[in-house]
Order: structure tokens, then C-alpha cells, then sequence
């Protein structure tokens, strides 16, 4: 990247009173990524699970399915990984959905 400095320019100049820096090339670093967890409880059913991380998560069927008795056999388990803002509003959607369906269903989030 270069950026132009503008100078007077004096006699016998022949770039017409322009000369540039050279500066070093910034680079981001990526964002930090956080697991959407589920929880396991004993109300909540399989199928609203499954639901949920088909709606939510954009899970196919077969691996919501997976994912579902994946949390219900360890009591714990990963919807995906995302940044901190969508992984936020991931775990928001869940909680609403769960409180309007009625379930204890438990959404967190942690850094990955």
C-alpha cells in the first residue's frame, strides 16, 4: 500500500512534486469462535430438538438426529460454531423458541 506525500516542488524536479512512503500491509486477525451448546433435561422432547437445530442451525435431518441423541446421551452437545454476534442470536432464538413451546431447553454459548 502507498500513500502519497505532496511536496513543493523545486527546480529539476521531474515527478511533479509527488513521492511515496512505503507502509507495511495491515492485516485482521480472524474473529474469536464460540460453540452454540445444548443442553440435555428430562422435558424438552427429541423431536423439538431436532427441530430446533434443523430450523436454527440449518441441520439436515440425519445430522440433527445425530447431534439430538448426541446431547441426550452425554448430556451435553454442539449446534455449531460461530462468531460471537451469531452465535449470540443463535442462542436467543433457541431460548425464545423453547419459552413459547414450553420446554426447559438450555442454549449456551462458549469461546471455542
Amino acid at each position: 500500500m502507498r500513500n502519497e506525500i505532496r511536496r513543493n516542488p523545486q527546480e529539476g524536479d521531474d515527478d511533479a512534486g509527488v513521492s511515496t512512503i512505503d507502509q507495511p500491509d495491515i492485516r485482521t486477525e480472524k474473529p474469536r469462535l464460540y460453540k452454540v451448546l445444548l443442553h440435555n433435561d428430562d422435558f424438552t422432547s427429541m423431536e423439538f430438538v431436532v427441530a430446533v437445530l434443523m430450523e436454527v442451525f440449518h441441520h439436515a435431518e440425519n445430522d440433527a438426529m445425530t447431534i439430538m441423541l448426541h446431547v441426550h446421551h452425554n448430556g451435553i452437545g454442539v449446534a455449531g460454531v460461530y462468531t460471537y454476534e451469531v452465535a449470540e442470536t443463535r442462542v436467543s432464538r433457541v431460548m425464545a423458541m423453547a419459552k413459547e413451546a414450553q420446554f426447559p431447553l438450555l442454549c449456551t454459548m462458549e469461546p471455542e
